[in-house]
């Protein structure tokens, strides 16, 4: 760090807020101001340092971060022209990131804080413009917090997303694998009984059978009943010469296969043509079983993409009338992957609740933020109940967790911007403040009630003038 010779008045006054001050008021001020060099990278300020200099830059660009906690993601630049560092009327105590000079040498001109009194007195013009200043900082601030938690949901959102569309579609690759093989095995039994001169009769009984199992309808076994009817089977097999017994069996089980229909098959086919209809057999359920899967799983799929098209509103009217169950139930599904962990959801929905004017996208921020905090409140096992119900010319969703509850300390605290409970890296503080700005900006309001093991929090929200006075 050095001092370096800056015609600092002339730099100053390119500045807007020392731009028209008077003369002797700026001269005080400069005669109270240090310059300083800092080579590219050089550290400026510490996090956890007292914050004790209003700083203008001269020249160079300032970049901070958090070092301690690199995850963070929390990144702030100052570039020349720009003002930062403590402010008059700041509440400010200690820098929240350490900053260095960026990749060029940077020249700062730096003003103690003790002499800001004095400076209010001297030079008010410039107290005003600093509080501006330090208003448009906060503003900013805020808004990329804001936006970083956006990403950070976003984020947490899409990982889970990305689970529960991975496994139907997991399952559907496997299925389409395993029907390949089926397939092929089906088609190896038909043209091995095709060689063989049957009767018609027996032919006849092999296609019913074959329609009868693939029609479903069977009996559900539990697994030791199943296990008893496969070994059963599988001995079966291997007395009337079938050779892997074992891998017909369990086929044969879940199509519905029982002592008597084995005898029948042993008395209509024999030698090798027992062995080429039960292959048959086997893979025509197979096949069946293999389709129903595919089927299960890309609907699942279509499931997701359908609660991710409605979740997010996508290619319709940013507001409009919306289905208040239809809009908790998608975010429900996006939640998917946390619920199933412990979290049993109980719906008590109002029959006469009518649909409500708001922009969807950000209601569903409301029920994602609500729902993710009962599950953490309930850490990940419990129950949460969501009720609504139409109260005059309001729709009220609640959500209840039956969680550890909120301390009476805190509970006037937890809509404030950057206010959580939470260590550090696990929440920005911004979660019910977002929630409260949405609800407030669609004209509701929101409340909370808490005691250990019961923490509701009610969303009141404007009906329509066209359903008020009625039933939707």
């Amino acid at each position: 760090m050095s001092a370096p010779q800056i015609d600092l008045p002339a730099r100053l006054r390119d500045i807007p807020a020392f731009a028209d001050l008077p003369e002797d008021g700026l001269s005080w001020f400069m005669s109270n101001m240090n310059v300083n060099e800092y080579s590219a990278g050089e550290i400026i300020s510490r996090e956890g340092t007292p914050a004790e200099h209003l700083i203008v830059v001269l020249e160079g660009e300032i970049r901070g971060r958090h070092e301690s906690s690199p995850d963070d993601g929390r990144v702030y630049n100052a570039y020349a022209g720009q003002i930062t560092g403590m402010l008059p009327y700041s509440r400010l105590k200690s820098f929240p990131l350490t900053t260095r000079a960026a990749a060029t040498p940077t020249v700062l001109a730096v003003f103690p804080a003790a002499l800001f009194p004095e400076m209010i007195q001297r030079i008010p013009a410039l107290a005003g413009r600093l509080v501006n200043v330090m208003a448009d900082r906060v503003r900013e601030v805020t808004r990329a917090d804001q936006e970083r938690e956006k990403l950070a949901a976003l984020g947490k959102l899409s990982a889970g997303l990305a689970h529960e569309l991975n496994n139907p579609a997991a399952a559907a690759r496997r299925a389409a694998d395993d029907l390949r093989e089926a397939v092929q095995a089906l088609r190896t039994a038909n043209a091995r009984l095709d060689s063989r001169d049957l009767p018609t009769a027996a032919r006849a009984f092999l296609a019913q059978l074959e329609c009868d199992w693939n029609r479903g309808g069977t009996a559900v076994l539990d697994a030791l009943a199943r296990s008893d009817r496969e070994d059963e089977i599988a001995r079966w097999l291997e007395t009337h010469g079938v050779p892997e017994a074992w891998k017909a069996a369990g086929p044969l089980v879940e199509a519905g296969c029982d002592a008597k229909t084995l005898d029948e098959l042993g008395a209509r086919f024999t030698n090798g043509a027992l062995t080429d209809a039960v292959a048959r057999l086997s893979a025509s359920f197979t096949i069946t079983r293999l389709a129903g899967e595919i089927s299960s799983s890309t609907a699942r799929i279509s499931e997701l993409v359908r609660a991710i098209k409605e979740y997010s509103y996508m290619d319709q009217m940013p507001e409009q009338e919306v289905d208040i169950h239809q809009g908790i139930d998608n975010t429900l599904i996006m939640l998917k992957h946390r619920l199933k962990k412990g979290v049993s959801v109980v719906r008590e929905y109002g029959n006469n609740v009518p649909r409500v004017c708001v922009h969807g996208s950000e209601l569903n921020q409301v029920w994602t933020n609500l729902i993710e905090n009962a599950i953490d409140a309930m850490n990940g096992k419990g129950e949460l109940r969501i009720r609504t119900a139409r109260e005059g010319d309001r729709v009220l969703v609640e959500l209840r967790d039956n969680g550890a509850g909120i301390p009476p300390e805190i509970r006037d605290h937890i809509f404030e911007p950057f206010f959580t409970t939470k260590g550090v890296g696990q929440g920005t503080g911004l979660g019910l403040d977002t929630v409260y700005r949405i609800v407030r900006r669609h004209h509701g309001e929101i409340t909370v009630q808490s005691r250990p093991g019961d923490t509701r929090f009610q969303v009141l929200l404007p009906v329509p003038k066209e359903h008020q006075g009625g039933k939707q």
